[in-house]
């Protein structure tokens, strides 16, 4: 079995959130959940199928997941790593199937994808708000969701001292998104200087918070139609930069990727 142990969108040198890539690990799905609560580390597989195609397959140390984004910008540094003139690298994930084109650009690297679709509802404001803890009229727009592979409930406040100020009830957001067959809330407001900046609830811990969410940078991108600069990370004491761009329909996902 090979480890590799990187850190992604960091916004500056020794900040991201950190990834493991395992190669020729165990394809036992509970010794790869058992490997993620140990290292207590989104994890994530690399495997070959049959047909020579690449799949990966994702463990936060809680749950197996359809696709995190963060992780597979690792895997897209240790992949280019071994060809840096290989192009587009092409994967699918375990669980869905969904294809995602690995590319470099300059010293980021970037996930493309495209925007899925969702069969959860859209959430009134009123239960938006309850669940963030916030009153209703703390909402700048109808939340929204949207998904390019992991549904989010997209949720825009005033600004970052309503963004800081939220008071999320995670044990009731848990229980409403495994009902709604939606992966969290993402609550994010635009900045004055025109970048974004967010934060993401789907755990019961608050200390596991993410520093990074790039599925859903992806689905505010797909939502905005355009791209954009989110921030994240503030509220876990990282400093966390998400860039995202838009090619006629395709999503790209990217930012810094180190090895640490």
């Amino acid at each position: 079995m090979h480890i590799h142990s990187l850190r992604c969108f960091g916004a500056r040198p020794g900040t991201g959130n950190p990834a493991l890539v395992i190669e020729d690990g165990d394809h036992d799905p509970d010794a790869r959940l058992a490997l993620a609560r140990a290292r207590d580390t989104t994890c994530v597989f690399i495997d070959a199928g049959s047909d020579g195609a690449l799949s990966v397959d994702y463990y936060y140390p809680h749950k197996r997941s359809p696709l995190c984004l963060h992780a597979t910008l690792a895997v897209a540094a240790v992949l280019s790593a071994r060809d840096p003139h290989a192009g587009a690298i092409a994967v699918r994930t375990a669980i869905e199937g969904q294809h995602l084109e690995l590319v470099r650009g300059g010293e980021e690297y970037f996930v493309r994808l495209s925007a899925q679709p969702v069969h959860a509802r859209d959430v009134g404001a009123d239960t938006a708000a309850e669940l963030l803890g916030v009153p209703v009229a703390s909402l700048t727009t109808p939340p929204r969701v949207a998904s390019v592979g992991s549904p989010k409930l997209l949720v825009k406040v005033a600004d970052t001292d309503a963004l800081y100020g939220l008071a999320p009830d995670l044990a009731r957001i848990a229980a409403w998104g495994k009902e709604a067959g939606i992966n969290g809330i993402y609550a994010w407001c635009r900045r004055d200087d025109g970048t974004f900046e967010g934060r993401n609830f789907n755990h019961l811990d608050p200390r596991l918070e993410d520093s990074a969410t790039g599925v859903a940078a992806g689905a505010l991108t797909a939502l905005l139609g355009l791209g954009i600069r989110l921030r994240q990370g503030r509220a876990t004491g990282g400093d966390c930069l998400i860039r995202t761009r838009k090619e006629g329909d395709a999503i790209l996902v990217g930012g810094a990727v180190e090895t640490f």
